[in-house]
């Protein structure tokens, strides 16, 4: 109501200054522009299906999720975003009570009555978690929180009627909302910080179904106004609640984060820019171009660079002609790069047959050895990335720096004794099919694999590159077991190692985050015990042991992450953020200079 007497007041200024003396002319305001390069492109922005680091990037923008994290604070901490505070746990871990703003709306749409968007609810959280478990919504973010809800698993099987209440989902009035868990999950405010747990109208999802997915109807600091295969550009969403930026509350530390500008920001209401444009350039060679063009404000450095960018390695010291024009910051990555077999897949996969299946195994087991982390490392992430074995980064306090590392290291004879004991020659090893999006990088990944498995006796043709045009179409089609040999990186959600275990854990199966399909019930009974478990000597001891028969198994190629380096024009006030902060950081972005005006 108080939007529409709004709009009448500016209707009857307009018509009133209309019947007056013109108004004198005057240049537009500045208008602020941050150009930002993503070197992959989304492929939904309907929050149910923002799987990719690209997706969710543009989600948390155009959406309002529960709680964010905080801007400027390391270690990561979480903090409320449009729920009014952190939630009130019963004694036995099971029940949360969240209560959000009141006075939030969504965007105006034609989807809600008169065009004028709508009070968020309660209830809207409630529609939006239950869509997840609607098959018809196709979502891919029900990992997050299956079994673990009351009744949400059983809301599914019912039939998914959107009319009947969820025991353990509840909107207790319009801003209350009440969760009750099948067992302790101290992960889970994290999960309600995510692009999934993004607020939807159901009003909107209904008016345009999939075509949402394109159409995003939010209540985020940015509106979508256009977007295509190439870039996406958003405007300030000028009835954002107003909330005034405080440092402190930011986690703001003058000692490591006191010379990129961020003082000016205290007591500003953010969003600070008016539009963002958002560049998707997955060629290396092309996002360089237009960042050394000035015409991108922000780039992850592409590892080809760093020899252009870096004065030396260690430390890692930017070269004085980029430091007088660019902010600079390392970033170790919060995930890894890994190389996934589809256990689903006959060819390279589980078999009912328990003699093939074990052939299967020892193939697999061959590719491991095969396959040479110390050039992956050198070739195309300059020498500079953590390699270890399996799926425990070294990053995380669970790392084992006393395990065994010959699952990392290259084996060429022991891999062709292993083919040959178990059968395999150049005749009858499967042809398989390795995924990825198109690009020059990409393609180049690919033929150093196969020339690692060529080594070990593999006929090249018998691993053939599946192409996708984005790395959404990849994303989609890996996670529709579609694909025998899986290329990915997984980036944290959240700064729990929880959620690196559970991408082999087996409920999780494609099309869920277990897109290996990975079955082994050893495995999943101590994900299962470890998963109501906080940080602890006793769950690190549980996830080493996931570890090793990931390892003994060998489904997976792993792993290595990388170090980031981001550079960013010294106009530009902010902290980028890759990892868990992710695009919630765009809000907060500000520019020294204005931009010419779109």
């Amino acid at each position: 109501m108080l939007k529409k007497i709004h709009y009448a007041i500016l209707l009857v200024l307009l018509i009133v200054g209309g019947c007056g003396e013109p108004p004198a002319t005057h240049n537009p305001a500045p208008v602020k522009i941050y150009r930002h390069a993503m070197d992959g492109a989304p492929g939904s922005l309907d929050p149910a299906q923002a799987a990719s680091l690209y997706a969710n990037f543009l989600v948390v923008n155009l959406y309002d999720t529960l709680y964010r994290y905080k801007y400027l604070a390391r270690p990561y901490q979480l903090q409320p975003n449009l729920a009014t505070a952190m939630p009130e746990i019963s004694e036995d871990g099971l029940r949360l009570i969240i209560r959000i703003k009141k006075g939030v709306h969504f965007i105006d749409d034609p989807a809600f009555e008169g065009g004028i968007g709508r009070e968020v609810k309660a209830a809207d959280f409630v529609y939006s978690i239950k869509r997840h478990f609607d098959p018809d919504t196709r979502a891919q973010g029900a990992w997050l929180w299956q079994q673990r809800i009351e009744g949400l698993d059983q809301w599914k099987a019912e039939g998914s009627d959107y009319d009947t209440e969820v025991t353990g989902l509840r909107a207790l009035d319009d801003y209350t909302i009440q969760i009750t868990l099948t067992r302790p999950f101290p992960q889970l405010v994290h999960t309600l910080a995510q692009g999934y747990a993004a607020i939807v109208a159901r009003e909107a999802v209904e008016k345009y179904g999939q075509e949402l997915s394109s159409h995003p109807v939010g209540s985020g600091p940015f509106k979508l106004v256009s977007r295509d295969s190439t870039r996406a550009v958003l405007t300030k969403n000028l009835d954002f609640r107003a909330e005034p930026f405080n440092l402190e509350d930011e986690g703001y530390d003058p000692a490591t984060q006191g010379e990129i500008g961020l003082e000016a920001l205290q007591n500003k209401i953010p969003p600070f820019v008016d539009q963002l444009e958002i560049e998707f350039i997955t060629e290396d060679a092309a996002r360089w171009n237009a960042f050394t063009a000035d015409e991108i404000h922000f780039i992850k450095v592409p590892v080809s660079q760093f020899d252009t960018v870096l004065s030396q390695r260690e430390p890692l010291k930017l070269s004085p002609q980029f430091a007088g024009l660019y902010h600079f910051e390392a970033s170790p990555e919060a995930g890894f790069i890994y190389t996934n077999f589809n256990m689903a897949d006959e060819r390279i996969g589980y078999r009912a047959d328990p003699v093939q299946n074990r052939r299967n195994r020892a193939l697999r087991c061959a590719m491991v050895k095969a396959f040479d982390w110390k050039k992956r490392n050198e070739i195309f992430f300059y020498g500079i990335g953590q390699v270890f074995p399996g799926i425990i980064p070294t990053a995380v306090p669970e790392y084992d720096p006393h395990g065994d590392t010959s699952y990392i290291q290259r084996d060429l004879q022991g891999a062709i004794d292993l083919l040959q004991a178990n059968g395999w020659n150049k005749e009858n090893l499967p042809e398989l099919d390795y995924g990825f999006p198109n690009s020059v990088t990409e393609r180049q990944i690919f033929e150093q694999f196969r020339n690692f498995m060529m080594a070990i006796g593999y006929p090249a043709k018998k691993i053939q590159p599946l192409i996708f045009a984005t790395y959404g179409d990849y994303q989609r089609a890996y996670s529709q077991g579609k694909i025998a040999l899986i290329n990915s990186s997984w980036t944290m959600d959240y700064p729990d190692v929880e959620n690196i275990m559970q991408l082999f854990y087996g409920p999780n199966a494609a099309p869920g985050s277990n897109s290996a399909s990975y079955n082994n019930p050893l495995y999943d009974q101590l994900f299962e015990i470890s998963s109501t478990l906080s940080e602890s000597p006793e769950r690190t001891r549980i996830y080493r042991e996931m570890n090793q028969l990931l390892i003994d198994d060998c489904a997976t190629i792993a792993g290595i992450s990388r170090t980031l380096l981001f550079l960013w024009d010294k106009k530009v006030i902010m902290k980028p953020d890759r990892s868990f902060l992710g695009g919630f950081f765009m809000r907060f972005v500000d520019l020294a200079e204005p931009s010419t005006t779109p």
